[in-house]
Order: C-alpha cells, then sequence, then structure tokens
C-alpha cells in the first residue's frame, strides 16, 4: 500500500465577501488551521496571539509536537512495513497452504478490503470519537491480526487477519495525515517526511521477511512485525491517549485559528481528514450533496482512477516481483531483496528527485518519469539477467516514488477548493482498489498464462496511466 496521501501545495488566496455564511469558531471556520494552509498569511508569533488568538509557541509546545509527530511517522512506519511484507512471503506462502496465483491473490483482495471498509469507517468515526481513541483503537486491530498471522492459521482466517490488518492500517493512515497536515509550521515537509517515513518500513520489511521465507517458521516473521505493532501502540497512549485533534493541536502550538470578518474558509464538505468535537460535528461536511458533487466532478474521477492504476501497479510490482525473479530468472529465495530494493528506490525518489519535478514542471515530469519507467519494465520483460531485472525493479521504483504526492499537489491547482479535502479522500480510498485489482489479475493470469505474464500487464497499465495523466486538466476552469 501505498500509502498514503501528500496533501497539495498550500493556496494563499483567503479573502472573500461571503464571510456571512460562516460563524467563527464553526468548523468550516476552523479549516485553514485544521490543514495547515496558513503559509501564504505567516506572522509573526505575537502577531498570531493578538489577531488570531494563538498563543506564543513554548518550547515544552514544540517538544512536544517533536513527539505526536513522531509517534505519527512511527505508526506510517508501520503501514510501510506491512506493505513490504507480503513480497517475500508470497512464494513460500503459495507452497505452504498449496494454493496457485489466483487463490493466494486473495491476500490483496482481504487487505483491501479491510483498507476501505477502515476508510468508510473513519468517515463516520471521525466526528463521534476523539483522535486518540480511534487511531489507539485502530493500532490494537493490528496487534490482533500479527498474533493470528504468527500461528500461520488456516487460509481463510489468514486472510481475515490481513483484512482486519488493512482497516487498521486505513484509519491510521487517515488520522496521521490529517494531523501532520493541521500543524501550523513546516506541514509540507513534515508531512514528507511522514511519507518518507513510511517507505523506510517497506524497505526495511523484506529484508527481514526474506530471512524468515527461508525459515521453517516463516510465520515467526508476524512475531517481528506484532513486537512493533505493540510498541505503535504504547507510544500512541503516550502521546495522544484519548484526546481530541482541537486538544493535541492546542497542546503542541497549533489551535484551530478563527476566520476573521473578512474571510471565507473554503467550505469543506467531507471530514476524512478532520477530527472535531461533538458540537462541531453536525455541520454541512458530509452532506449527500458534497458527494455528489465529487462524483460528479469529472476531473476528480480521472484522477481517482488515475491513482487507482498506480497504487495497483506498486502493490504488483512489490508483491509479485520476488515470485517473477524466482521462477522466470531462476532467483534463489534471496530475490527477496528486490521487493526491498523496489521499497527503497520508492521512498528515494520522492526525496531526492524534488528539484527535478521543480525544475521541469510537476506535470510535465510525470511523463518523463512514465515513459522511463516503462523502458525498465521492458528491460525486465526481455532481458534474462537477475541482476539486471533487480536493478531495474529499484531504477522503477526511484520512478514512481514521486508520482503519488504530485497527483496530490495537482489535485490542489486544479479542483475546487470547497470539494479539495473530500476529493483527495474520495481519490485515495478509491485508488486503494488498485492495490486488489490488479494484484488479483496478474495472479489470474500468472495461473493461466504464468508468472511472465507479470510484466506484460505492468507495461499495459503504466500506459494507462500516461494515457490517464495526459487528460486530466492542466488549469482550473473554477477555483470557488
Amino acid at each position: 500500500m501505498t500509502s498514503k496521501a501528500q496533501l497539495p501545495t498550500p493556496l494563499n488566496e483567503r479573502n472573500s465577501v461571503h464571510s456571512d455564511h460562516h460563524r467563527p469558531g464553526s468548523k468550516a471556520a476552523s479549516f485553514m488551521s485544521q490543514t495547515g494552509r496558513i503559509t501564504g498569511q505567516e506572522r509573526s508569533l505575537d502577531s498570531n496571539a493578538g489577531e488570531g488568538g494563538v498563543d506564543a509557541v513554548t518550547p515544552a509546545m514544540r517538544r512536544r509536537e517533536k513527539a505526536v509527530i513522531a509517534a505519527m511517522c512511527f505508526a506510517l512506519f508501520l503501514a510501510g512495513w506491512n506493505d513490504g511484507t507480503t513480497g517475500p512471503l508470497l512464494p513460500r506462502i503459495q507452497r505452504v497452504y498449496g494454493v496457485n496465483f489466483a487463490v493466494v491473490s486473495i491476500i490483496f483482495i482481504s487487505n483491501c478490503l479491510g483498507f476501505i471498509s477502515g476508510a468508510l469507517a473513519n468517515v463516520f468515526w471521525t466526528d463521534r470519537y476523539p483522535f486518540g481513541s480511534l487511531i489507539i483503537g485502530a493500532s490494537i486491530c493490528q496487534v490482533v491480526a500479527y498474533s493470528i498471522q504468527s500461528a500461520a492459521p488456516p487460509f481463510p482466517l489468514l486472510c481475515i487477519a490481513y483484512a482486519l490488518n488493512g482497516f487498521g492500517i486505513s484509519i491510521q493512515d487517515a488520522q496521521a495525515n490529517g494531523l501532520v497536515a493541521s500543524v501550523h509550521e513546516h506541514a509540507s515537509e513534515k508531512m514528507g517526511l511522514l511519507h518518507a517515513i513510511y517507505g523506510v518500513g517497506a524497505f526495511a520489511a523484506p529484508l527481514v521477511a526474506t530471512q524468515f521465507a527461508q525459515l521453517r517458521r516463516w510465520s515467526f516473521h508476524f512475531l517481528v512485525s506484532l513486537g512493533i505493532a505493540v510498541v505503535n501502540t504504547v507510544v500512541l497512549v503516550l502521546t495522544v491517549k484519548n484526546k481530541s485533534l482541537e486538544n493535541i493541536l492546542r497542546s503542541i502550538g497549533s489551535p484551530p485559528a478563527e476566520t476573521h470578518a473578512d474571510e471565507q474558509p473554503p467550505n469543506i464538505e467531507m471530514s476524512s481528514l478532520e477530527n472535531t468535537n461533538a458540537a462541531e460535528a453536525k455541520t454541512d461536511a458530509t452532506k449527500p450533496s458534497s458527494m455528489n458533487q465529487i462524483l460528479k466532478n469529472v476531473t476528480v474521477q480521472l484522477m481517482a482512477i488515475f491513482i487507482l492504476v498506480y497504487v495497483g501497479v506498486e502493490v504488483t510490482i512489490g508483491g509479485w516481483i520476488v515470485t517473477y525473479l524466482i521462477d522466470v530468472r531462476g532467483g534463489g529465495p534471496s530475490s527477496g531483496y528486490a521487493s526491498s530494493g523496489f521499497f527503497g528506490g520508492l521512498t528515494f525518489g520522492r526525496i531526492a528527485l524534488l528539484w527535478v519535478n521543480r525544475v521541469v514542471g510537476e506535470r510535465r515530469v510525470v511523463f518523463i518519469y512514465a515513459a522511463l519507467a516503462i523502458g525498465f519494465e521492458l528491460v525486465i520483460w526481455l532481458v534474462p539477467s537477475l541482476v539486471g531485472n533487480a536493478v531495474a525493479v529499484s531504477i522503477i521504483g526511484i520512478l514512481l516514488g514521486p508520482m503519488y504526492p504530485l497527483c496530490m499537489n495537482h489535485a490542489g491547482r486544479v479542483l475546487p477548493r470547497r470539494i479539495l479535502t473530500g476529493s483527495i479522500g474520495w481519490m485515495a480510498g478509491f485508488g486503494q482498489a488498485g492495490s486488489a485489482v490488479i494484484p488479483f489479475m496478474t495472479g489470474a493470469l500468472a495461473n493461466r498464462f504464468g508468472i511472465k505474464s507479470l510484466q506484460p500487464l505492468l507495461v499495459a497499465m503504466m500506459g494507462l496511466m500516461t494515457a490517464l495523466w495526459a487528460v486530466i486538466p492542466n488549469h482550473a476552469k473554477r477555483r470557488d
């Protein structure tokens, strides 16, 4: 899984004549601070204290913020660890349970169903339960799931555990992204750190899983995962307990700001990335009309399909490349390190290629990355070299890495602000279906034609990604 969406570049337009529609202190009025988009109105701490009701940030608040951000990063590290685990273990799971490619692909479907269920539950539970209670409860789901998986249970129960794991990860992912996006200072940098840590987890997991895949007690890898999950729960209890998002933000010096008479905050219509108290829950944030606006927006749907294909390609490579290298290229169990190389490249690309994105242009550079990725997929397909294929996989990871955050940044430029947060939630949730659809397609095709069908499928999906990006509008027709 990819985890996992980076919010768009902050928008500076804040003034409007329609301020009478939003009273100070309302959910809409607190949007700017809750989404971290105030960089265009940066003020000194003293000015904030006087005008926006924001107290000066004390050293204790900064220490508290570091602890909270670190806790969110650790939760995303575990999400990355989980996503990087399956690939190296997949050939062993097939042998142990005696299942074919199509049946073992049910693992991906189970994980995806859990993730989508968690995303839907998060929309409804965010306004009903405190941030701390929700994210801690989600972390406990992972503890239970890893406890089941570590015992190498019957295959149906193993799939249920994957679904429970996906459910917990989904809620933690949404809540962690929402909190980090809500901080006042350097929200973009902290969001980048959050997703980089996810990549570190996805890079580290195959290094460990590859070793356990060669042992008789292969499922004991999930004991390592269980240990990390327990630590994650303890860290969350120590840092956020059962506090609301609003209280946490105040404790770290990023309280929700009030809207002044001359300001109109964006009218966000879906609260998938917010957590407010019960008094704020009864707003227009979840009106059916908001979802209708999102579903009727062609640009949103095109970007959602793009994300679906992207996530599917990412999960398919991470999950099936090890099987491909073993069965087609004659690699041994150490081929599992190729999955680690892919996720390591994914993380490296999101950080190292930032300057390339700025110089070339964020829209144009996606075409370049896609073309190069297709080229290296052809190398894996046509060049019978185990080492060469493994290197190409890592390079593909570097090229694919920036695409997800670039798409989310593009959404901030072309979508109306009033549906921006809801649209991002929809794109991320809908896109996660790709983590089941394309890996399952791979398993079905492999069952019919062999795992060698992986590369033609990936080339076709990358070509589809490029075509979708070409038809996504480059400029917004309407901002409000």
